[in-house]
């Protein structure tokens, strides 16, 4: 499978978001990672569609929009005409995951889906072959620059596995305190997606991703 960087702007340097976002872009990253958080599903507030919509003209990579919202079905046909290529929402925000999934595909785009560290791998097992990518958050969702949970190498193991088991190459996603020094062992795991933020926007973005790529094209 493919290992696939995606740097999440939500530590990027707002004031030259643009440039950060062409450096990342030219650096070499695949997809660029747009936290939208509504301040109910989780604490803090991020930023919308007019974001998404005004840098969508910086980039052509692929936009992976995680949307940490509440009713994520509401907001989806938005999310697509401001310029997302994947959404990527929480299965602990809906009650209807599937209808949430088939709202995406209908728009055209993959469809992710995302659990928080104390949500069993065990609950994805009904949308494990009707998405195109699993999120398995390795910090609490909801605020940048948190420190790895140890436990999450677990977690996307056994979500690994299960998708092995039904012959399915689903793409595993890992976001929340992944760095060059700790991003092999979440790969080992199973993980070939991968969001870092302070990792990528803090110092040289250029520099930063492409350690990361080093370290993909080396395995």
């Amino acid at each position: 499978m493919n290992n696939i960087l995606s740097p999440s702007i939500l530590s990027a340097d707002f004031s030259i978001l643009g440039q950060q976002i062409r450096e990342a872009d030219e650096a070499g990253a695949e997809y660029i990672h747009i936290d939208v958080m509504d301040g109910i599903f989780v604490p803090s507030i991020s930023y919308g569609m007019p974001v998404i919509k005004s840098i969508r003209k910086t980039t052509d990579k692929v936009f992976d929009v995680h949307i940490m919202i509440t009713d994520p079905i509401r907001y989806i046909e938005d999310f697509v005409k401001s310029g997302a290529d994947i959404i990527t929402f929480h299965l602990e925000a809906t009650d209807d995951a599937m209808a949430v999934i088939n709202k995406i595909h209908d728009c055209g785009i993959k469809a992710g889906i995302s659990i928080k560290p104390g949500t069993p791998v065990e609950e994805l097992v009904p949308y494990l072959d009707k998405v195109d990518m699993i999120l398995v958050m390795t910090v609490e969702p909801g605020f940048g620059g948190q420190s790895f949970i140890p436990e999450s190498i677990g977690r996307v193991k056994k979500v690994r596995e299960m998708l092995d088991e039904r012959g399915l190459l689903t793409d595993i996603e890992v976001d929340g305190g992944i760095y060059p020094e700790n991003v092999e062992n979440v790969m080992d795991a199973g993980a070939n997606v991968i969001v870092s933020g302070s990792g990528v926007f803090k110092g040289d973005v250029a520099a930063n991703v492409k350690k990361f790529i080093n370290i993909f094209q080396n395995r």
